[in-house]
């Protein structure tokens, strides 16, 4: 084999080697955009803050809730609002288990049975 045929051979490996990393290069900028894209999205969607409202009297009408509110609550309010939260919950399901052994004809627990 020639010497020059060597030669040409390096030249396309080495040719070909730099159109794959041209390529991959092209790839990872476009995936990198299409990141810094969906994060801008991101950060727009979560930047917009709620804020309460101006009220200048108490209608007594009940508290607009604000995520993060919680912080500046105090500590009975939190508790009163849990447990609340949490009997509501459990009647709710309570609800649902009595409607699903109605509809199923089983016969019902005597604690989910409402007496009043």
């Amino acid at each position: 084999m020639p010497w020059w045929s060597w030669i040409l051979l390096w030249l396309a490996l080495i040719a070909v080697s730099l159109l794959c990393y041209v390529l991959l290069g092209v790839r990872l900028f476009r995936k990198f955009m299409a990141a810094v894209r969906e994060l801008s999205a991101a950060g727009e969607r979560l930047g917009h803050r709620t804020h309460l409202p101006e009220r200048p009297d108490d209608d007594g009408e009940s508290p607009v809730k604000v995520f993060g509110a919680a912080v500046f609550a105090s500590p009975e309010q939190m508790r009163h609002d849990y447990v609340t939260a949490k009997a509501s919950r459990q009647e709710v399901r309570r609800q649902k288990r009595v409607k699903r052994k109605a509809e199923r004809g089983q016969p019902q627990s005597l604690h989910d049975i409402d007496f009043s």
